[in-house]
């Protein structure tokens, strides 16, 4: 199922690896990824203290819902990013663009000052569209 990047000048351009809009046939599955940390699948917590770490083990831990429900990261068409410092911003964003090189899903990114553990530094939770 394509999804559609949209960009138009009548806004700001994104200010990171993000796209403005993201349109999509209302045909398929809707799969809801639920907040995801960088829990590993032995219940150890990876990167503690490193928020590139933390960001690789939370996208492949979307990565692995996505696919246990037939879908693909390309499918993602938005998240939302919970970064306990804003300051971590552009390392979080280096590793968001190896899981999505090309139309990044829309998204929105805020800093919160707790999560559920004070070892997790981020949390995503998806919404993706697939056949």
């Amino acid at each position: 199922m394509a999804k559609q990047q949209i960009k138009t000048a009548r806004v700001p351009a994104p200010s990171a690896h993000f796209s403005q809009a993201i349109a999509i046939e209302a045909k398929g599955k809707l799969v809801f990824v639920s907040g995801m940390t960088a829990r590993k699948p032995d219940g150890t917590i990876a990167g503690v203290g490193d928020i590139e770490e933390q960001t690789r083990q939370v996208c492949e831990n979307i990565k692995q819902a996505l696919e246990a429900a037939g879908a693909h990261m390309d499918d993602v068409c938005r998240i939302d990013v919970f970064l306990r410092s804003i300051g971590d911003r552009e390392r979080f964003n280096k590793v968001r663009k190896e899981y999505w090189p090309a139309n990044p899903p829309a998204s929105t990114l805020v800093e919160v000052s707790k999560l559920v553990s004070p070892e997790y530094l981020v949390e995503i939770t998806a919404i993706a569209v697939t056949n």
